[in-house]
């Protein structure tokens, strides 16, 4: 067991900064103690910040703590997690697992040999709103749960055009990557994960791609259609071995509303799910009296989900224990669906996915 956990984070950019304010959260002795990054900026800025130590190479790094938090683009994981965990440490690695599926895999390969763990950071799966209805599925509440309807769509949402984000070579794709890999989790997490055998997806870029773009949010400077070379939606129906179903609608980009709505299938009681307020509401026909349908809006506490998932990572780690959610296996299996749905959109036609692990 660790007393106190010595963590590191390689990769010194925003979602670095959420993670510290996150740690420091956290009421568990766990301390910052350095930064890798290969921008001297962003070492500096993270040094003057928050008084850690910083590093270029982060052999150096991996000396002095006993878990990092990989927070790099997507392309880069595989080469801060291999070596994390060939160095004996037990690691924390943004979603998706990698930027291709053979790379996911290469990481795969690499946990399952290491002596540490590796966790990743699907926080939704925290969120007090999917642990009550994660639950509700537990215990038989819903039945057999057959189709999780997901959606994650933004109006107009797309990243900074010409950041990593809208690279396929460091990104891997666009929205289905991005904010996809979120839905496709939690769909698979709420149907008790199992394998998926077939998809049939279809990907566009249609707005990103538009000099005349007009944007609600963007993250970053907009550098133009130029440099957009992935999607920026995605539509895909998932077939899995045990006959449940997924659809999927996820877009950084259309001409609809918002949504971040789930609706989960039971044979005893249905559910709506909504991350954007992190509200859930359940349906169900009872005979009690009577025969009658009951609708129940469910009033759970607020939570920081982030904050919760940086917390199993930290008792993870002191415990000695590996984490059984959020595991690289669970996280391979949506790198194949994503995959799938690329395949089969070039296709024109349904895929096979592989289910091994």
């Amino acid at each position: 067991m660790t007393e106190t956990v010595r963590v590191g984070i390689v990769g010194l950019g925003n979602i670095a900064k959420i993670h510290v304010t996150n740690l420091e959260a956290l009421d568990r002795p766990v301390s910052l103690e350095a930064g890798v990054d290969i921008d001297p900026g962003a070492r500096e800025a993270f040094a003057a910040r928050y008084g850690a130590a910083t590093y270029e190479d982060p052999a150096e790094m991996y000396e002095s703590v006993d878990a990092v938090l990989v927070a790099t683009p997507n392309r880069f994981h595989e080469q801060y997690v291999v070596d994390a965990l060939e160095a004996g440490l037990d690691v924390y690695v943004e979603k998706p697992l990698a930027h291709t599926v053979e790379s996911a895999e290469r990481i795969a390969a690499a946990a399952a040999d290491a002596e540490g763990f590796c966790m990743v950071g699907f926080h939704n799966r925290f969120a007090n709103s999917v642990e009550a209805l994660a639950g509700y599925r537990a215990d038989g509440t819903l039945g057999d749960v057959s189709h999780v309807e997901a959606n994650y769509v933004r109006r107009r949402g797309v990243p900074g055009r010409g950041s990593w984000f809208t690279r396929k070579d460091v990104a891997g794709g666009g929205a289905l990557i991005d904010i996809g890999a979120h839905a496709i989790d939690l769909s698979l997490h709420l149907l008790g994960y199992p394998e998926v055998t077939e998809v049939t997806g279809d990907t566009r870029a249609q707005f990103g791609v538009d000099d005349d773009y007009a944007y609600v949010d963007m993250w970053g400077e907009d550098g133009g259609a130029a440099d957009f070379t992935v999607d920026d939606s995605a539509s895909a129906f998932v077939r899995c071995a045990n006959g449940a179903t997924v659809s999927l609608e996820v877009a950084w980009a259309t001409n609809r509303p918002d949504s971040q709505e789930y609706y989960v299938r039971g044979t005893d009681a249905g559910a709506r799910l909504d991350l954007a307020d992190d509200s859930l509401t359940m349906y169900e026909t009872v005979d009690n009296g009577t025969m009658h349908h009951r609708t129940t809006a469910v009033e759970t506490q607020d939570a920081n989900a982030h904050q919760r998932t940086l917390a199993r990572f930290v008792e993870s780690v002191t415990d000695g224990t590996s984490p059984v959610r959020n595991t690289v296996s669970q996280a391979l299996r949506v790198q194949r669906v994503m995959d799938a749905i690329y395949r089969s959109s070039d296709a024109g036609a349904a895929v096979s996915v592989d289910a091994s692990d």
